[in-house]
C-alpha cells in the first residue's frame, strides 16, 4: 500500500487550508529558520530539495575566547542577526513573503533562550503574511540535510552524530522514525571536544582534531572500544583512557605538555578508535534490517575519517549518503527541508522551545 505524503496546513489568519509535501502537486517554497546554538540561519528550499537561499550567521568568533558557547551571549547575538538574516535570504531569493507557502523554525533541542529568537521570528513572520506555520525537531532537521540535491528516498539507515547525539534510526518512511540506538553517555562531537581540550587544542576542537589526526599514526596507540549491548554507544570510556594516555605521556617527556608527534598520533588514534565503532554498529544495523542506503547527519558527518569509513560501505553495494559540508552543521536548508518531507511537526503556534529530546 502507498501512503500520500502531504501535510494539511491552515493559514494562521485565514485559516485557508495548503497541502505541503512530496504529493501535495504544487511547488511549496518554505522559508525556515534556524537559531538552536550559535548559528543564526534563514533559508528558503522549493519542494524540500531545491535551496533558493542560504544565509548563515556564525557566532564561533564571539565564542573562541571563551573555549564554549555562553547562552546569554549567543541569545544577544541571535537578537541582533535575525533581520538581517531574514532581509538577505528574501534578497537571494527574489521571492516576496507572499510567494512562501509555510513558515518554519526550529522547536528543539537546543539551548532555550536562542531557539526562542528565531522560533518567535517564524511565528511572526507567518501571523504577518497570513501563511501556516511549521514547528522542526532539531534532530529531525540533520536527517533531511541529506535529500537536499539528492533522490534519497525511504527506507534507509541514518547515523546522526552531533555534538550533543549520537543515534541510529531506522526510517521506514517520511512518517515513521524509530531509534535503534543512541549513546548512554558522551555524544561523539561532546568526547571530540573533551579530548580535544585535554591536549590543548582551541575551541572548537573537534575540527582541529580531525585535521591533526589526518597526518597522526591511527595505530600509535591502543584505546579501548567499549562493549554496549545492541545499537547502543558509550564514549565517556574512550574518553577517560586518553585522559590517562596524555598524563603517561606528559610525565614521560619530563616537560609537562606532548609533542607534535605525540599530539598527531593520540588524536589519529582517538579518532580510527570513533570511527571504527560507528562504522561496525552501522553496518551490523544496515544488514539486520535488510537496506541498501545509510545516510550520516549532523556536524559530526563533517569528519574525515567516518565519512571515508561509512563511504567504503559502498564497496559492498550499499548507497551512501552525506550532506555536503555547508549542510552538516546547524544551517535552516535542512529546518526547510524537513517542514517539506517529514509529517511529525508540529503545527501549533503556541508551541514551546524545549533543550533536550
Amino acid at each position: 500500500m502507498r501512503y500520500n505524503y502531504f501535510m494539511e496546513k491552515k493559514c494562521l489568519f485565514s485559516e485557508k487550508k495548503v497541502q505541503i509535501g512530496v504529493d501535495s502537486g504544487c511547488d511549496n517554497y518554505i522559508m525556515a529558520i534556524e537559531s538552536s546554538c550559535d548559528e543564526t540561519a534563514c533559508a528558503i528550499v522549493k519542494n524540500g530539495t531545491e535551496v533558493i537561499a542560504n544565509v548563515v550567521a556564525s557566532q564561533i568568533k564571539t565564542h573562541e575566547k571563551f573555549g564554549g558557547v555562553i547562552p546569554e551571549i549567543a541569545a544577544r547575538e541571535h537578537m541582533d542577526a535575525i533581520n538581517i538574516v531574514i532581509d538577505e535570504a528574501f534578497k537571494q531569493s527574489g521571492l516576496m513573503p507572499n510567494e512562501i507557502t509555510a513558515f518554519a523554525g526550529t522547536v528543539g533541542p537546543g539551548l532555550v533562550g536562542c531557539l526562542l529568537v528565531g522560533l518567535n521570528a517564524a511565528k511572526t513572520l507567518a501571523l504577518v503574511h497570513d501563511k501556516p506555520f511549521i514547528g522542526v525537531n532539531h534532530l529531525n532537521a540533520h536527517l533531511c540535510a541529506n535529500y537536499i540535491d539528492t533522490d534519497l528516498k525511504p527506507p534507509f539507515i541514518a547515523l546522526l552524530i552531533s555534538g550533543g547525539h549520537t543515534q541510529i534510526i531506522d526510517v521506514e518512511s517520511y512518517s515513521k522514525q524509530t531509534i535503534l540506538g543512541e549513546t548512554i553517555d558522551d555524544a561523539v562531537g561532546e568526547a571530540y571536544d573533551k579530548v580535544a581540550r585535554l591536549i590543548g587544542l582551541p575551541y572548537p576542537g573537534g575540527p582541529k582534531l580531525d585535521k591533526l589526526a589526518q597526518i597522526g599514526n591511527p595505530n600509535a596507540y591502543e584505546l579501548p572500544i567499549s562493549r554496549v549491548d545492541g545499537y547502543n554507544f558509550s564514549f565517556s570510556g574512550l574518553k577517560t583512557a586518553v585522559l590517562r594516555l596524555v598524563k603517561r605521556l606528559k610525565e614521560e617527556n619530563g616537560n609537562g605538555s606532548l609533542t607534535e608527534k605525540q599530539v598527531n598520533d593520540v588524536c589519529a588514534s582517538f579518532q580510527e578508535c570513533v570511527s571504527k565503532t560507528l562504522a561496525k554498529k552501522l553496518k551490523k544495523a544496515l544488514q539486520e534490517k535488510g537496506y541498501k542506503q545509510v545516510v550520516i547527519a549532523g556536524g559530526v558527518a563533517a569528519n574525515s575519517e567516518i565519512r571515508r569509513k561509512i563511504f567504503d560501505f559502498e564497496k559492498d553495494g550499499y548507497k551512501v549518503y552525506a550532506p555536503i559540508m555547508k549542510y552538516c552543521t546547524d544551517n535552516a536548508s535542512m529546518v526547510a527541508s524537513c517542514a517539506y518531507f517529514n509529517t511529525n511537526t508540529y503545527d501549533d503556534v503556541d508551541v514551546e522551545v524545549f533543550s533536550r529530546v
